[in-house]
């Protein structure tokens, strides 16, 4: 089913649940959470402890007893139980209460673009569960360009390239709707992964999962494709000893590992263009893409899209919520009356 801007208008949520971070919209206020998507349990209670940043912060050191889980994987609720705990302690007793007052309460969520049925139906049970009677489902595509002010609802293409954690997806838009559009199951994680895999294979170094990214900012400047310093220093835990060691890396040699998995995207661009009619191709000449999610800022991401595409490449001003503000525009009914399609909506 389509859902139009008139339904979206009598939302009082929005809430992007994503593989790294959880944001949630609310009407009037604006955006009032943008928290890691994590949660530390104890096993033995069933109690939890911790949410958010504090519960990241947790990743990788704690006892047997306490796990931290990930509700949201590649755009979709896995666990609707700890998804709902999860939403809850985030938005705090005080928000809660206010939504609660609501007779009616209705709330809109992202979905992935061509997610399946049973991902939907988990999404509008996280949401039910923290009262909504009504919930609208929004492709993430359609809200990502909104957020960022593309002008989606004339009759000229844009391209936009979201950048999750668990998967890409790159689309052409035009007169409100997705003309071709594709889903890669590459993201940051498998960025992070490609890193720690060639520190493990190539220095015989564990690398902490939460030094990834302050190793990929240190290549910052230098790009995926440029030279910059020869080598970084790393420290980790030696594989076969178990003890602290630093190691001098090749940084272009940590390029290349990053640029690897990059190749599907890449495949992914190419495929959307491929089934793009001619005329909206031509526009996308001087339009380019703009790039949307917390990965786009990846060091060198934008030249080498640049580079493979020969198109103009641009990162938006907030990449990592476009998402949700451009939910929180439809909420509010900031944008101009267009047909959004591909939406989903359930009671």
């Amino acid at each position: 089913m389509t859902v139009s801007l008139e339904q979206l208008r009598r939302c009082h949520v929005a809430v992007d649940l994503g593989a790294a971070r959880t944001r949630v919209f609310v009407k009037g206020a604006g955006l009032v959470v943008d928290e890691p998507s994590v949660a530390a349990v104890n096993t033995r209670t069933g109690a939890l402890i911790a949410v958010g940043a504090f519960a990241e912060k947790m990743t990788g050191r704690t006892p047997d007893y306490i796990r931290v889980v990930r509700p949201v994987s590649g755009g979709s609720v896995v666990d609707i139980d700890m998804a709902q705990r999860m939403l809850c302690s985030l938005l705090g007793e005080k928000l809660r209460r206010q939504l609660r007052r609501k007779p009616m309460l209705r709330a809109a969520a992202c979905t992935p673009h061509d997610s399946d049925p049973l991902a939907q139906r988990a999404t509008i049970e996280t949401m039910v569960g923290l009262g909504a009677r009504r919930v609208e489902l929004v492709d993430t595509l359609i809200a990502a360009a909104v957020g960022c002010g593309l002008p989606i609802a004339q009759p000229t293409a844009t391209m936009i390239l979201v950048c999750g954690a668990a998967t890409t997806q790159v689309a052409v838009l035009s007169l409100g709707s997705i003309v071709t559009a594709e889903r890669i199951p590459i993201g940051g994680d498998a960025i992070d992964h490609a890193v720690i895999q060639y520190l493990r294979h190539q220095h015989e170094l564990m690398l902490p999962s939460q030094s990834v990214r302050p190793l990929q900012l240190a290549l910052h400047g230098n790009g995926l494709t440029t030279q910059g310093p020869s080598s970084t220093e790393i420290h980790g835990r030696d594989v076969a000893t178990g003890l602290a060691r630093s190691v001098l890396v090749d940084t272009a040699a940590v390029r290349q590992a990053i640029h690897t998995p990059l190749t599907a995207v890449l495949d992914g661009i190419g495929k959307v263009l491929r089934d793009c009619p001619p005329d909206l191709v031509a526009d996308l000449a001087d339009r380019g893409i703009m790039m949307v999610g917390g990965s786009a800022r990846l060091p060198g991401l934008d030249q080498m899209l640049r580079n493979a595409t020969g198109m103009p490449v641009q990162i938006a001003e907030r990449p990592d919520v476009c998402s949700v503000l451009g939910l929180g525009e439809m909420l509010e009914g900031r944008i101009e009356p267009l047909t959004l399609d591909p939406l989903a909506d359930a009671e």
